[in-house]
Formats: structure tokens, C-alpha cells, sequence
């Protein structure tokens, strides 16, 4: 099977939050995944492991993470989602997406495991999307032979396919809510659902936290006698300066006495909470013995890229693409916003997932909007820009509507001003659409 073929089939599937074209393919527990990944011989067992779950940000301290254990030296993996532009993007091998025919040949073997299992009855049905990525992340990863990899849980923790693995470290970012007709309607339930990634004795590094989702994380981490570091806690931090959106800052390790300046290679004032949880995560690393030394943490943190997230296309006018999907990322950006575009004309370009808190979002980011152009991306999940308009218009001061992404952009960008900025946000897959756009725009752009 090639690369489109296997795209194609995966695509079959359904996506991790699409109801399933395939009648077969439904998701129940582990089982499956942990099905067929002994009879492709536990690749997942092939390397040590940091594990990372939460709401917010989970993303971003996976890409410090994996950047930190590069700096130092080792062949790393790096297994995210959900992707912007391209499937590839899931997989990396020391920074560099899995190649098309890699990923080709991969899938083929996992595909044809897939029929064996299925063909004697050992699976309850057809692994889904998102078990079938995680298992070719796993198998890429062993045949590349890394020495450490860095998993993103996909969605909630417990019952995750990535759940499988035994880690050496497990992280969970700050909690907030997201998916809750998925993970449950409180925090606590939400946070039930992150604490599954918690393994007996396992050291763990957490967040700073609400305080109904942090008691159910030390009460878990208790239960499984987890040591874990709390990074509110353990680090006492001094921002020195903020530039564009980007901070610097000295960090104290509390029980060390250990001094860090670190200076994110991502904007926003979140991403330095983000840096904290790699730091911690890293620490730990260097107490179990692994060769991480705190330059490498520095550099690490200093270099790390995580496209999509407050990331800055151009200036003059300034375009910005952020991801911002939930009420947690929208309190995050709308901070960003305050603090660096109080007084300049902002354009929002949005689109949002039926499934996702809209009214809520949009009353945090509008307000600091000149107007807001209601869009959607291409995919059915998608509410109608129309429909957004009905829901959520009422908290701009100004909207218009344009259902194509590309002619909403191309609209703003042409009456934007040099001194303005234009953020296109609400959803992830708006962001990897417009993302993709833009490089095309370029391609063909007069020189």
C-alpha cells in the first residue's frame, strides 16, 4: 500500500471525533490497540517514554520536551495530534515528519496484522483512526530505533489509545474544559479522565491547577505512590522582560536552589507554564540518571518550534494563527491580545467545531476585536458561518460573514492596514487550512 493509499484507508476509518464510515470500526477500551500491538511485538515497549496529557498546552510542552532530549543528544520520536496540514506531522523522527514512503510501508504491515487479527477473531473490531496512527507511530519509532519518545495523549488520558505505554515520566498540563460530552461535565470528572495516565510509582510533573482537578490528581498520584512535582510550587519564576509577546525569565528550582533563564521560543505569557512543565520533566529525567544537562534544557526551550500556536505568518500588518478551540486557550489568547494589541485594530478571523463551548470562546476573544469574520474549514464538523453569526455575533462589536476561509483571509488582508493584525483562530483545522493557504499564496505571490 503507498502513501495515498494509506491515507485514503485511514481516512476510511472516520476521524478521532467523526462518527466512523465503517461500521466495524468503533472504539471501546484498550483492548484493541493493546491487541494488536503484542502481535506486532510491543514496539511500544522499544524505548523509554515521557508521556504527556492535559487540556491546554499539551502540545507545547511536548515540543520542549522532545527539543530538550534532542539538545542533549538522542534520537528522539515525537508523536502528536491532531495534525495541521498534513498526516506526517504526527510522526516525527529527530524532528524530521515520517516520509511519505515510510509511512506507506508501515501501515501496509500494521494493515495487514489488522487482517489477521481481525480474520481469527482477536479483535473486538477494526481498530479506528486514531488507534491504527498511534500503533504506526509506535512501529516507526522501533524500526528507527529512537532513544526516547515523546507521546501526546489524543483525547482525556485513561482510555487513550497512546495509554498503552509504560513511561519514565508522565506530564499533565493544566486542565480546563474540553470535550465534555466526551470526559465529563466537571472538572473533576475531566481531571479523572487525565489522572489515567498516572502509573504506579511512575514520577509525574503537574501543572498548575484548578482546585477540583488538582485534588484529583494528588489523590491519585497518591494512591499509586507516584513521587511528582508540582511545577506551581516547585519553581519560583521572575518575568524579566516581554517583547512582542515572547518572555523571558528567571526561574528558581525551590528545593535546589538550581537558577534557569529561559527564554521560550513560543509567544504567549502560557508558553513560560508550558517551559515549566519540560524543565520539571527534564529534572526528573536527570535524577533517573539519563544524560540531560540543564544547557540542554535551556537551548532546548530556547529552540523548540510547535506550529499553529500564536504562530506569526508576517508584519505590517501582523497575521497571527492560534489554534484557540476552547474556553482555557481563549482566556490565553485573549490575554495576549490585551497585553500587546490594546491599541491597535484587530481583525479575528473565525471558525469553530460543532462540538466545541462557541458562546463562551466568543466572549472572551471578541471583545477585543474591531470585527470579526465568521468562516469555516472545510471539513463537515464545521459550524456554517452563517450559524456562527446566529450564535455568537452578538459579542463583536462588528462581524461580516465569508464562508471560504480563503476569501475570508484574502478580504482582510486587503483592507487591513500595516499597523493592524489579523489572528485566524477558533479551530485547529481553520488554522491548518489557512496555514496551508498561505503557502501556496506565497508560491505564487509577484517577486
Amino acid at each position: 500500500m503507498d502513501y495515498l493509499a494509506a491515507v485514503r484507508y485511514l481516512l476510511s476509518l472516520g476521524r478521532e471525533m467523526a462518527a466512523p464510515t465503517q461500521a466495524a470500526a468503533a472504539k471501546f477500551d484498550l483492548e484493541n490497540i493493546t491487541t494488536l500491538l503484542e502481535r506486532l511485538g510491543r514496539p511500544d515497549r522499544a524505548f523509554p517514554v515521557v508521556h504527556i496529557a492535559g487540556t491546554n498546552g499539551k502540545g507545547s510542552t511536548a515540543a520542549f520536551v522532545e527539543r530538550i532530549l534532542r539538545e542533549a543528544g538522542f534520537r528522539t520520536g515525537l508523536n502528536t495530534s491532531p495534525h495541521l496540514e498534513r498526516i506526517n506531522e504526527r510522526i516525527r523522527i529527530s524532528g524530521d515528519e515520517i516520509s511519505d514512503a515510510r509511512f506507506g510501508e508501515i501501515f501496509t504491515r500494521i494493515h495487514a496484522v489488522i487482517e489477521e487479527l481481525l480474520a481469527e477473531g482477536k479483535l473486538k473490531a477494526h481498530p479506528t483512526y486514531f488507534e491504527c496512527v498511534t500503533a504506526l507511530a509506535f512501529e516507526a519509532f522501533a524500526q528507527e530505533r529512537v532513544e526516547f519518545a515523546v507521546i501526546e495523549v489524543g483525547l482525556g488520558g485513561r482510555l487513550d489509545a497512546t495509554n498503552v505505554v509504560l513511561p519514565v515520566v508522565s506530564v499533565i498540563t493544566r486542565i480546563d474544559f474540553d470535550h465534555e460530552n466526551y470526559l465529563g461535565h466537571s472538572l473533576k470528572e475531566i481531571a479523572g479522565e487525565k489522572a489515567g495516565i498516572l502509573k504506579p510509582q511512575v514520577p509525574a510533573v503537574i501543572a498548575e491547577q484548578y482546585p477540583e482537578a488538582r485534588g484529583v490528581l494528588l489523590a491519585r498520584a497518591h494512591e499509586l505512590h507516584c513521587p511528582f512535582v508540582e511545577t506551581s510550587e516547585a519553581y519560583r519564576v521572575e518575568v524579566e522582560t516581554m517583547e512582542g509577546g515572547y518572555l523571558r525569565g528567571r526561574v528558581a528550582d525551590v528545593a535546589s536552589g538550581a537558577d534557569y533563564r529561559l527564554s521560550p521560543s513560543l509567544p504567549g505569557r502560557f508558553q513560560l507554564q508550558n517551559a515549566l512543565n519540560a524543565l520539571a520533566a527534564a529534572r526528573i529525567l536527570q535524577d533517573r540518571g539519563y544524560k540531560v544537562n540543564d544547557e540542554n534544557i535551556v537551548a532546548g526551550i530556547a529552540t523548540a518550534e510547535w506550529p499553529g500556536r500564536l504562530e506569526r505568518l508576517q508584519g505590517g500588518p501582523d497575521v497571527y494563527l492560534d489554534g484557540a478551540h476552547n474556553p482555557g486557550a481563549a482566556r490565553e489568547l485573549a490575554r495576549f491580545l490585551e497585553e500587546n494589541f490594546a491599541d491597535r485594530k484587530v481583525y479575528l478571523i473565525f471558525g469553530a467545531m460543532r462540538d466545541k463551548a462557541v458562546d463562551e470562546v466568543a466572549g472572551l476573544l471578541f471583545p477585543q476585536a474591531h470585527e470579526v469574520i465568521f468562516t469555516q474549514p472545510g471539513t463537515p464538523r464545521a459550524v456554517s458561518a452563517t450559524q456562527l453569526a446566529e450564535m455568537a455575533g452578538d459579542h463583536a462589536a462588528k462581524f461580516s460573514i465569508l464562508q471560504n476561509a480563503e476569501e475570508a483571509l484574502e478580504s482582510v488582508l486587503a483592507k487591513a492596514r500595516p499597523e493592524d493584525a489579523i489572528f485566524i483562530t477558533g479551530s485547529l483545522y481553520l488554522v491548518g487550512e489557512l496555514r496551508h493557504a498561505w503557502k501556496e499564496r506565497r508560491k505564487v505571490a509577484p517577486r
